[in-house]
Formats: structure tokens, C-alpha cells, sequence
């Protein structure tokens, strides 16, 4: 049984900073593309974040435009964990952020919800202006 286990969220003021993680269980994120997506209220569940593991070269990254520069995504493979560090948060990054394990067939796929098979619960992230 796959478990995907997101922890991290919280309120934090306009500018401030948060780290999330995603603990995986049941499958090695190394054999996955793993990803980072958010949701907001009446909004549809959009792309922040990926990482993808190749055995010669290492972890590449992806990220959405909207947070480019400020977040980073890491993973630690001994731990078989994947977070994802934000840094000048805005209102505007307030959602429901869900860590998602899959296997896209090209990196253009990997801002696709659809591409994912695994989810986690969701952790939520208010920052106050």
C-alpha cells in the first residue's frame, strides 16, 4: 500500500517562509517523478513543483513560473522523502498543497495532475497579509 504523508503546513505572515515534506511509504521515490500541487478555494488543483531522479546524473527540478525563485524542491532518497522549501510567501500561495508520486512519460507532463497516481492528503498553507 502506497502512503504519502505531507506535514509542514501552517499560518505564516507575507513574507515569511515554510518547509513541507512528504514522507512515501510503500514505493521508493526514486523510481518516481515526485511533485508538489496546490488548491485553492474554487480554484482547480494547479502545479508547483517536481522532481525526477535519473541514477547517473541526479535529481532534476521543475517549477511553476509563479514560484520560481522562491521555492525549492529536494529530496532525500536514504529517506524516502521529498519537501519543499518556500520562501517569500504571498497571499496568493495560500491553498491546500498535496506532495503526488507518478511516472509521467516526458517532463511535459509532469505539471499534469493527471500523471500522478499517488496522492497525499493535503496540508494547508495561509499566509495572512
Amino acid at each position: 500500500q502506497v502512503q504519502l504523508v505531507e506535514s509542514g503546513g501552517g499560518l505564516v505572515q507575507t513574507g515569511g517562509s515554510l518547509r513541507l515534506s512528504c514522507a512515501a511509504s510503500g514505493r521508493t521515490v526514486t523510481d518516481y517523478a515526485m511533485g508538489w500541487f496546490r488548491q485553492a478555494p474554487g480554484k482547480e488543483r494547479e502545479f508547483v513543483a517536481a522532481t525526477t531522479w535519473n541514477k547517473w546524473i541526479g535529481s532534476y527540478t521543475y517549477y511553476a513560473d509563479s514560484v520560481k525563485g522562491r521555492f525549492t524542491i529536494s529530496r532525500d532518497n536514504a529517506k524516502n522523502t521529498v519537501s519543499l522549501k518556500m520562501n517569500g510567501l504571498q497571499p496568493e500561495d495560500t491553498a491546500v498543497y498535496y506532495c503526488a508520486m507518478g511516472a509521467p512519460s516526458n517532463s511535459d507532463r509532469l505539471s499534469q495532475p493527471a500523471s500522478y497516481e499517488y496522492w497525499g492528503q493535503g496540508t494547508q498553507v495561509t499566509v495572512s497579509s
